[in-house]
């Protein structure tokens, strides 16, 4: 075959450290888009974004994977700086050492779309926690309750 076609979609979750409430709607209105052109500029698309004050979920679509984890760290990275550089808050911002990374299919992509844009009412009903471990029970992704929110 001369020709190789691929897209790759996931569904990103990750909180801040020690999952402080610092996301105000002031810091989301930087940090989103900014999240977007660091997604962009490693060659990913951010096709959504939304969350809480102590988390973050990111639906992207990349069609190169030979370099996920620097990928997702970088982000991490990246946008952790920004906050730190332009907002002055009490406390060092910082995102958490973990995250869930969640690949979908395309037929899933508008109700993952749909999930993340109504995060506030979700979580009228769930905290972050229980989300948390929700999707990893749904993945059955084995885990150890005493590390993952560290």
């Amino acid at each position: 075959m001369s020709h190789s076609y691929k897209i790759h979609f996931f569904h990103l979750i990750w909180s801040t450290q020690s999952r402080k409430p610092l996301i105000s709607p002031e810091i989301k209105e930087h940090l989103y888009p900014y999240m977007g052109g660091i997604i962009k500029n490693l060659n990913g698309t951010l096709l959504e974004i939304g969350g809480m004050p102590d988390h973050v979920h990111l639906l992207i679509h990349m069609n190169n994977l030979d370099k996920y984890s620097y990928f997702i760290r970088d982000v991490k990275c990246e946008s952790s700086l920004f906050i730190n550089k332009k907002f002055d808050l009490p406390s060092k911002f910082a995102w958490q050492k973990g995250f869930a990374s969640i690949s979908a299919s395309f037929s899933l992509v508008d109700r993952i779309r749909n999930y993340i844009k109504n995060q506030e009412q979700h979580h009228k009903k769930f905290t972050f926690e229980e989300e948390f471990i929700k999707f990893l029970n749904d993945q059955n992704i084995p885990f150890d309750k005493r590390f993952v929110f560290d």
